[in-house]
């Protein structure tokens, strides 16, 4: 247990958690790793027995206020061992005094509990395969045309805290496509579609309503030409849950979403699709 070292991850090795990831489930995008490294470029961490990795995890800040845990796994064959308490550990000190936020499994749920986190409510991945529909309506937009400070300010209504550097990479990565809704002149909804391992995930998916929330599918979906899609949706949000069902998408994964204190108050009305279980 003593024998783990643990350092930062340089921006080139977080591939290697991602990698892991996909080993475990999680079904990470093929260009996760790098849009990962834009927030916070220590939030990784890595630990190793004799220079091999035994366990990995992020601790990703955003700002002075909030942090999101992820890519908690210890390598199979070291299970049991103590390694995932020490740099569990690690990551929790990198992330002080922020409130920290977390998607866990449900099955570690009570454990969670134990360091301090409480549940907020359940998020629920959707699966399947959908046709491609026909032409996005016209008031639809590539949301690269849309100003950074419009995004960053309407993302300020579903997330805890500012993360200007992670949407500029998550929109701009080359294979992530982004649609928004205009409505009279300002942004009313917007999402982006990534190829993963298996089939593509949509995430995030913002809308004031179901029906902005409809139209930027649509468009994020014949962008892509249909396929299996996967979206990942807060379960306290019904209109959220009935577009993934009425969809024909079934679920194929829960999280908990979980917190260590208070957050602000936030749209979850309005999030139809999460942008990353990882990285909230």
């Amino acid at each position: 247990m003593n024998d783990l070292s643990i350092r930062h991850m340089r921006p080139d090795e977080i591939a290697l958690a991602v990698d892991w990831a996909a080993a475990e489930g999680w079904n990470p995008g093929l260009a996760d790793a790098p849009c990962f490294a834009a927030e916070d470029p220590q939030g990784f961490s890595i630990g190793e027995l004799d220079g091999a990795p035994a366990a990995v995890i992020s601790c990703v800040n955003y700002g002075a206020q909030f942090s999101f845990l992820g890519f908690y796994i210890v390598r199979p064959d070291l299970r049991g061992r103590g390694h995932g308490l020490k740099i569990w550990n690690a990551a929790i000190a990198h992330a002080r005094p922020r409130v920290i936020g977390l998607d866990g499994v449900v099955a570690q749920q009570a454990n969670y509990q134990k360091s301090g986190f409480a549940l907020a409510y359940a998020n629920v991945r959707y699966g399947g395969t959908v046709a491609a529909p026909s032409a996005p309506k016209a008031r639809i937009v590539a949301l690269s045309d849309v100003p950074m400070a419009l995004i960053e300010a309407d993302d300020a209504t579903v997330f805890p805290a500012p993360r200007p550097a992670f949407l500029r990479s998550w929109i701009n990565t080359p294979g992530h496509v982004g649609r928004a809704l205009m409505r009279d002149g300002r942004l009313a909804g917007w999402g982006v579609i990534r190829p993963c391992r298996t089939g593509r995930k949509i995430g995030p998916l913002i809308a004031d309503d179901r029906a902005g929330a409809e139209a930027i599918l649509s468009a994020l979906l014949a962008s892509a030409g249909g396929g299996e899609i996967f979206l990942d949706v807060p379960a306290i949000n019904r209109d959220a849950v009935a577009l993934a069902q009425d969809l024909g998408l079934l679920p194929v994964f829960e999280t908990a979403r979980m917190y260590t204190g208070a957050i602000p108050p936030l749209r979850i009305d309005r999030v139809f699709g999460v942008t990353t279980f990882e990285l909230g």
